[in-house]
């Protein structure tokens, strides 16, 4: 891709972005999600890893998604329609790993989870989301594998990289990236976003659109 090929599907996705985006509702169970009429992208990961501020800062919003302190909140699919006419849905997904939440909802969480990846028939990519401070962890590689499975296309988004010194970010990006290439399913390249400072977040809403237009 030419420089300014890149340049214009960064500017492409910018408009798409600047567009109408709202809410639509949140689904605890797969039978209350809207029927499977245009791509959707969903965005997985560990609880607290970012994903409602990730989400506000792709759209430009400050409260499009719910963003919370309290690792678990997010307990349902909670899908945002973007674009008139509309373009395509984003998904937040249930938040997975977090040790202290009861069993019966993490069960409930996983199953809903499990569902919605294997299951969906518009689902174009899952972005798969991890801390830039911590790297990969095992709850992480089992998402992983299963989304390899299950063939469902994934990307890995480093989050919080304003939290991390640069050599730290790139250490831990080349770990990502050496871990991703394993994994038949996983895209080889990793983005390094920052929800606070926006870095990335062109590039992330790039990669959105490369997803829904593949």
């Amino acid at each position: 891709m030419t420089p300014e090929e890149a340049d214009a599907r960064i500017e492409a996705a910018r408009k798409l972005f600047a567009g109408p985006i709202a809410f639509l509702k949140s689904a605890p169970d797969l039978r209350f999600l809207p029927e499977p009429g245009v791509p959707e992208v969903a965005f997985a990961g560990r609880s607290n890893v970012g994903k409602s501020s990730l989400i506000n800062a792709l759209c430009g919003r400050n409260a499009l998604a719910r963003t919370s302190n309290t690792p678990g909140r997010t307990q349902e699919l909670n899908l945002f329609e973007v674009g008139d006419p509309l373009a395509f849905r984003l998904v937040d997904m249930p938040g997975y790993g977090y040790a202290e939440a009861p069993k019966d909802l993490v069960r409930r969480w996983k199953h809903l989870v499990n569902d919605y990846l294997r299951g969906r028939p518009v689902l174009a990519r899952v972005l798969v989301l991890v801390d830039a401070r911590h790297g990969l962890k095992d709850v992480d590689r089992e998402l992983m594998t299963m989304l390899d499975r299950a063939a469902v296309s994934y990307r890995l988004v480093l989050t919080k990289a304003d939290k991390v010194k640069p050599t730290a970010l790139a250490a831990t990006h080349e770990a990502v990236a050496g871990e991703a290439r394993k994994h038949v399913a996983a895209h080889p390249e990793i983005l390094d976003t920052s929800s606070e400072t926006g870095s990335g977040i062109a590039e992330l809403r790039a990669a959105v659109l490369d997803a829904i237009t593949a």
